[in-house]
């Protein structure tokens, strides 16, 4: 099932990705390098993140893609201040 979701990462910072196999195991395409640049070495040794669901359903991909966007955008998380949804 289609699925979108957001990971938290410790600093209270977000990413908002979707799956089109709803695995359980996957925590999107974040920009490893802005992730990292985040935390320290100390941090990076005991490191959890949490993963909600923020919208299950059949859909197309584009409306997908769409519901996606639409979420990025009410969540802010492409605010380098609030989340790592930034494109190169």
């Amino acid at each position: 099932m289609p699925t979108i979701y957001r990971i938290t990462y410790p600093n209270g910072k977000i990413y908002v990705g979707s799956d089109t196999t709803d695995t359980l195991t996957y925590f999107g395409s974040v920009n490893n390098d802005l992730v990292a640049a985040d935390f320290t070495a100390a941090e990076r040794a005991s490191f959890a993140i949490t993963k909600d669901v923020l919208w299950s359903g059949e859909c197309t991909r584009s409306e997908l893609v769409r519901i996606e966007r639409k979420l990025i955008r009410e969540l802010q998380s492409n605010n380098p201040a609030i989340g790592y949804n930034r494109t190169k």
